[in-house]
């Protein structure tokens, strides 16, 4: 399954522009497959994106079907900002506000 960075304080995904196993950028949910790759992954990836209090963010384990509609939601553009359910376990889009 794969795992996403969920913020603890907001329940907001962190989403990003990301490139496909064919070659292609799409905006979309980060995610890692394995644990042992997330766990050294996402402070690194935290920094190089200069993440303020990246103490908040943490991995969470979600099913491939549930990352996929969550993308889905995202249409591709980063005017999206992307909230996860704890309880219903879908998400919530919502517009970045400029």
């Amino acid at each position: 399954m794969p795992l996403v960075l969920h913020n603890t304080s907001t329940n907001q995904l962190y989403t990003c522009m990301l490139v496909n196993h064919y070659g292609l950028a799409y905006y979309g949910v980060k995610f890692w497959n394995e644990w042992e790759e997330a766990e050294t992954g996402a402070p690194e990836f935290l920094a190089s994106q200069s993440v303020d209090e990246p103490s908040q963010w943490q991995l969470m384990e979600i099913q491939e079907n549930e990352m996929k509609i969550c993308n889905v939601k995202l249409r591709n553009s980063a005017q999206w900002q992307l909230y996860w359910s704890l309880e219903t376990r879908k998400p919530e889009v919502r517009k970045l506000e400029i």
